[in-house]
């Protein structure tokens, strides 16, 4: 049962359960951890916590994703975490696997050759490393000849990019208004010719 008032400890519990959960916090993981029936509300401790954070002007907040909730650090410091995780080892995405992602999280359920098509090149290696880092999963088989099979965005994708649903993605029309505004701005090499070859 959900609580009415929410106390300055449940406040601190729930603060405590979103610094320690490597998964998104939902009601139902958190309903587990009281045991005497009253539990808090997740969404209105959430709220309470976020206008902490506003007032006292931390580099974090918390937001909906996944069907629940993660600390994450505010849009304005992603340039020193992006610094932080490609410094350390950890290789950040190709341009290929981006353009193969995105063509699954538009089209998905997609085969192979649906992403192929769209893309035009082969990206069996790219699709590879993307089941691999469980961007993407195996969701089923096509009707058509040879049942192909089909793949679709994970729950990590969605916390990978900040995504409640996939529902959440911007509008392909979206992304054209702002690939044109940006058009006047982009710098071009003429010298660049893209490698047949692609790597993960």
């Amino acid at each position: 049962m959900a609580k009415g008032k929410i106390s300055r400890e449940d406040i601190r519990v729930v603060e405590a359960l979103l610094f320690a959960s490597e998964e998104v916090l939902t009601q139902a993981k958190l309903n587990v951890c009281f045991d005497d029936g009253t539990v808090p509300s997740l969404p209105d401790v959430v709220e309470t916590l976020k206008k902490e954070y506003e007032k006292s002007e931390r580099a974090f907040s918390i937001e909906k994703v996944a069907g629940g909730f993660r600390l994450t650090t505010l849009v304005e410091y992603a340039p020193w975490v992006r610094r932080l995780f490609t410094r350390v080892g950890k290789t950040p995405l190709s341009q290929a696997a981006l353009e193969t992602l995105a063509v699954v999280a538009y089209k998905g359920p997609a085969s192979r050759a649906v992403v192929e098509s769209i893309r035009g090149v082969n990206s069996a290696g790219v699709i590879k490393t993307l089941l691999e880092r469980k961007l993407i999963k195996i969701s089923g088989r096509a009707k058509g000849p040879g049942r192909p099979l089909l793949y679709s965005v994970t729950e990590q994708f969605l916390l990978s990019f900040g995504l409640n649903a996939t529902s959440d993605l911007p509008k392909l029309k979206e992304i054209s208004e702002l690939i044109a505004e940006g058009t006047d701005d982009a710098v071009t090499d003429e010298n660049f010719q893209p490698a047949e070859d692609e790597a993960d």
